[in-house]
């Protein structure tokens, strides 16, 4: 489940076959360091730009067959090569680390779920590819499992986002339950708050569970990872119902005791 830095990914395992798991840190590494670009230090915006677009020159370097004097990216091409992996989720990835630098707020969901499309879904598809797994059915559940975990981890985030400028909950959602912004930066979780936060987490939900078929198709190690995913994803929602969705003062983390109740929920369904 979530991990510093870059959240909603697996990163090593126990559950993952061994033979995956250097291809899947040398991904982890690469969306960790642009992530890290976006968001870490002082840097100004067209800095951080020019620094992404350094990331987009390497990919372009492995995909003409160069190599790259970038240990990062030397090591993520070896990985790309063995395992044929599709170069558009990393570019998917940089134009969502990019729009991070300039884009703070979502006019309406279509818009937020175009962001997951590319800032979350790619992670999803390139595992399926690892997994030998990349069927149109399997691709499609798993952007919905993807675009849920992204979604839960706004709305669990959304004092930290603020504090970095960003607001990832729907401006027409905003309008349509009568809280403003102002409101998310005293932290004041009244019956409004409620009310927008409930039909938020419903609408995640209800996402995973259009995806939760995956964790059956796929079978073994592969398959019980990704139930324990989805499983963690609902339970941070149930979570945040508990807490009455004040995520300003009770911020909804996975303890020991929700690992146990993961696992057995997460036996084949």
């Amino acid at each position: 489940m979530p991990v510093e830095h870059y959240e909603n990914f697996p990163v090593a395992s126990i559950l993952m076959p061994r033979r995956l798991r250097q291809p899947v840190a040398a991904i982890y590494h690469f969306a960790r360091a642009a992530d890290d670009i976006a968001d870490e230090g002082d840097l100004g915006d067209a800095e951080r730009l020019r620094q992404l677009d350094e990331f987009r020159a390497e990919l372009d370097r492995i995909d003409k067959g160069e190599k790259s004097r970038s240990e990062l990216f030397f090591a993520l091409s070896h990985q790309i090569i063995a395992y044929d992996l599709p170069l558009q989720p990393f570019y998917d990835l940089l134009d969502a680390f990019s729009q991070d630098v300039v884009k703070k707020r979502y006019a309406d969901f279509d818009e937020l779920q175009d962001y997951c499309r590319r800032s979350a879904n790619p992670v999803g598809n390139l595992l399926l590819h690892l997994y030998d797994e990349a069927t149109p059915v399997n691709l499609a559940y798993s952007d919905a499992v993807c675009t849920a975990l992204q979604l839960i981890n706004f709305w669990q985030d959304v004092a930290k986002d603020w504090a970095i400028g960003r607001v990832y909950l729907p401006q027409d959602d905003l309008v349509r339950f009568g809280v403003s912004e102002a409101q998310i930066g005293t932290g004041r979780a009244d019956g409004r708050w409620h009310a927008l936060m409930q039909f938020e987490v419903r609408r995640a939900r209800e996402m995973m569970l259009t995806g939760r078929p995956l964790g059956s198709i796929l079978t073994g190690r592969t398959g019980l990872e990704m139930r324990m995913i989805i499983q963690g994803g609902l339970r941070i929602l149930d979570k945040l119902e508990a807490a009455n969705y004040d995520v300003f003062n009770r911020r909804p983390v996975l303890r020991p005791f929700d690992w146990a109740i993961m696992l057995v929920k997460s036996a084949p369904f």
